[in-house]
């Protein structure tokens, strides 16, 4: 995966995920709109067929690039926890 910035500030970042479906991109969206401080949480694929996609997030009072590691995170914790578990279902 590629990711490019194509805006930044301190409220809002707009990138460009190449390599990537709707499938990841809807991951990180949906765990945004858990932060109470975003406004905008969404994303663009042009083309089904497209590995590409534009995912957006714009926040009320938090940084937004702060907001998009935190939720990174979160989301590396939500898959390491559903990995213990499941090594411990299926032994």
């Amino acid at each position: 995966m590629d990711v490019t910035i194509l805006e930044h500030d301190k409220n809002k970042i707009k990138l460009e995920l190449s390599g990537e479906t709707h499938t990841f991109a809807n991951l990180i969206t949906k765990e945004l709109w858990k932060d109470p401080s975003v406004i905008i949480s969404g994303y663009h694929q042009k083309h089904p067929q497209t590995p590409k996609v534009t995912l957006i997030l714009e926040t009320e009072k938090k940084d937004a690039k702060k907001v998009l590691l935190d939720t990174l995170e979160s989301l590396k914790k939500d898959a390491s926890d559903f990995k213990t578990k499941f090594k411990k279902a299926v032994k």
